[in-house]
């Protein structure tokens, strides 16, 4: 039986991961980070209150971690704030967790991360994935879905907008490109943890789909 090691749990993605994975047998304590705590309890769930900017590393000690983690450049107000949680609070957790034993790393990143990339956003995507390439962890598998769809708890401007386009010209699509639900991402990492997957494997958004509930 293994611990998991849950990452932005309030968010889409990390959300329906934290209630799909406390049914599995395979996890006896599903651990989440968290400023504050969930509206629900279980008797596997070991919430942890942190401040990002300032924690103790000996909390992050488990088998699994799943980093989904991440924000908006107008959420988070700037490019540092911005590049804080898409990428220094990432790697500061990760290399924690892999000190105390962690085995596998599991993270969402986006469709077209690139180290190299001209925008931005894509850029600290990119720089996360070979920072967390760079730290050998016996099983690192990265996610990069496209436009993700459901329901939020805080609205993202534009979003919206692009899913009614993205959906209305769903059959003209490809699949790398469809908009994709967070709770397919989800169901894809619980899935691919259990494979026993060694090394770096990433997978696009549209392999994907094929976990869509």
């Amino acid at each position: 039986m293994k611990t998991a090691l849950i990452v932005g749990a309030t968010g889409l993605i990390g959300g329906h991961l934290t209630r799909k994975i406390l049914n599995l047998p395979t996890y006896s304590k599903i651990k989440v980070l968290v400023r504050k705590p969930l509206d629900f309890q279980h008797p596997k769930l070991e919430q942890i209150i942190i401040n990002f900017d300032n924690f103790d590393k000996l909390l992050l000690v488990a088998d699994d971690v799943f980093c989904c983690l991440g924000t908006t450049m107008k959420q988070a107000g700037s490019k540092e704030a911005f590049y804080k949680v898409d990428f220094t609070y990432p790697f500061e957790i990760a290399k924690a967790a892999l000190q105390n034993g962690a085995k596998q790393f599991l993270i969402v990143t986006a469709m077209g991360a690139e180290a190299k990339s001209m925008f931005y956003y894509n850029r600290v995507k990119g720089e996360i994935e070979k920072t967390l390439t760079d730290l050998n962890f016996p099983t690192l598998l990265i996610f990069r879905p496209s436009l993700l769809l459901g329901e939020r708890k805080d609205s993202r401007a534009g979003e919206g907008f692009a899913t009614i386009i993205m959906k209305a010209f769903d059959f003209l699509t490809p699949k790398k490109y469809k908009a994709i639900k967070g709770e397919t991402v989800a169901n894809a990492m619980l899935d691919l943890a259990q494979k026993g997957i060694i090394g770096k494997q990433i997978f696009e958004s549209g392999e994907m789909q094929a976990f869509s509930s």
